[in-house]
């Protein structure tokens, strides 16, 4: 049981270690303005619907990758039921995305996409995972 715990908050740490560094990434190509106040949702909305479709590539970009990584992660080290790793990795990404879309406002082509490829990526973990794990040992 303690495995399986672990390899779940490892999937998780991954994940959302994973989003953070393309995060990054896009804000190193896409800088931010240096006086953007984040806690201004005005500010916010105005940023955003001035940002380059490249910048919100990266962000959705992290997203899957999190969630694909997260899972793979999940999976290669407990011996829990992939579909276990991919509801808690892959659920934990997609409450954080919606908390994300609801306070930040986003393009709606962005939200879809956004959504339809963490479900994606969680799958294609799912996918990849489920012949990756020890079960079975």
């Amino acid at each position: 049981m303690a495995k399986k715990i672990a390899a779940g908050i490892a999937g998780v740490i991954v994940a959302f270690a994973l989003v953070w560094f393309v995060e990054n990434i896009g804000h190193s190509v896409y800088p931010p303005p240096a006086d953007l106040d984040f806690a201004d949702a005005d500010a916010m909305r105005a940023y955003i619907d001035a940002l380059p479709v490249g910048a919100l590539l990266f962000v959705a970009g992290a997203w899957f990758l999190g969630t694909l990584g997260g899972i793979v992660t999940a999976c290669r080290i407990g011996d829990a039921e992939p579909r276990t790793y991919t509801m808690v990795v892959g659920g934990l990404v997609l409450l954080a995305t919606a908390a994300n879309l609801i306070m930040i406002p986003h393009p709606a082509w962005f939200s879809i996409m956004g959504v339809v490829g963490i479900l994606i990526a969680a799958w294609l973990g799912m996918t990849i995972g489920a012949g990756s794990g020890s079960e079975g040992e």
